[in-house]
């Protein structure tokens, strides 16, 4: 039986879901958690809601059948499905075209309220990437699905569950030296997971319907700003040097054969573009959704995980 204040979130376990599931739980709404390993994400998810409020949906087939089993427990469904480089398994196009393609199918033929779909800022001038080229497919899909579909582009989305600031913090307190792809000119609004779920839990509240909005958050920050504000907060001092493409590209080529690659010659073409708000969309700041949280301000507090001396360290010192 459908529920009214149930949202069902497909990619629940990374850190927009987790924030998600905290700020719906918080606020009375039932979500269905949905993820393909319970075994291994079910104790993750668990603890980030309010008692009663989270059922957890193990989901090893994303059939049409498994999808509209699901879709019919809830009015709303979000999905935060998608990955930064390819595996056998997992090719962009099947997680960022087929898959949406898919999710918006059913919710329409199921009648959903409203079908969210999170995908990228500044992917319509990256058309020499292969990740790019796949999430514009996928909003076109979503859009030709579920006309009424919101369709959400954010900047980079940053906390200390994040794949981005972590392993900067990472790298540049082990490593004495960090390149620059492009001069580090490249420029970005990164915007909190918080700030990010708070739009959504907004969309959902207010009813809306029908927009393709660009998330971004209070600054624009160059590549090479980002950096040295995490080597301040982390007190650590490197060399920064600028790296000749050419070079760039046999980086790449060497991190990506990594399991967990820190950098592969797709994202290298993606680093070309600037990540900023394209003027073709309304934003979150235009729907008076505003996004205070400052970069600085928030890897402040969970950079001490880097620091020497870890939570004891004094951000005075400098190594």
């Amino acid at each position: 039986m459908k529920n009214q204040d149930s949202i069902l979130i497909f990619g629940s376990s990374g850190q927009i879901g987790k924030s998600l599931i905290r700020k719906f739980t918080q606020n009375n709404y039932k979500v269905i958690a949905v993820t393909r390993s319970i075994h291994k994400k079910g104790f993750q998810i668990k603890t980030q809601s309010n008692y009663g409020y989270l059922e957890l949906e193990e989901i090893n087939s994303f059939t049409e059948e498994n999808i509209s089993r699901l879709m019919k427990k809830a009015s709303i469904c979000i999905n935060l499905i998608g990955i930064l480089f390819e595996k056998k398994e997992n090719h962009f196009n099947l997680i960022h075209s087929i898959l949406p393609s898919l999710l918006s199918k059913v919710a329409y033929e199921n009648s959903l309220d409203q079908f969210i779909h999170v995908s990228a800022l500044g992917i319509e001038s990256a058309l020499d990437s292969k990740y790019a080229l796949s999430k514009l497919n996928g909003e076109k899909k979503v859009r030709e699905n579920f006309s009424r579909s919101v369709i959400l582009k954010p900047s980079i989305v940053y906390s200390v569950d994040d794949n981005f600031t972590t392993n900067f913090m990472k790298l540049l307190s082990i490593l004495p030296v960090m390149p620059l792809y492009y001069s580090g000119k490249t420029k970005f609004t990164p915007i909190h997971v918080s700030d990010f779920a708070n739009i959504i839990f907004n969309l959902v509240k207010n009813k809306i319907n029908s927009e393709t909005i660009e998330c971004i958050g209070p600054e624009v920050l160059s590549f090479k700003e980002i950096i040295f504000k995490i080597l301040k907060s982390i007190n650590k001092k490197r060399i920064i040097f600028s790296l000749p493409l050419p070079l760039a590209k046999i980086n790449a080529r060497l991190f990506q054969l990594m399991p967990k690659p820190l950098l592969t010659l797709d994202q290298l073409k993606l680093l070309k573009y600037d990540n900023v708000v394209s003027k073709k969309y309304i934003t979150n700041f235009d729907l008076k959704m505003n996004a205070d949280k400052k970069f600085d301000e928030e890897i402040n507090n969970y950079s001490y995980n880097w620091t020497s001396g870890g939570q004891f360290s004094k951000k005075n010192k400098v190594s």
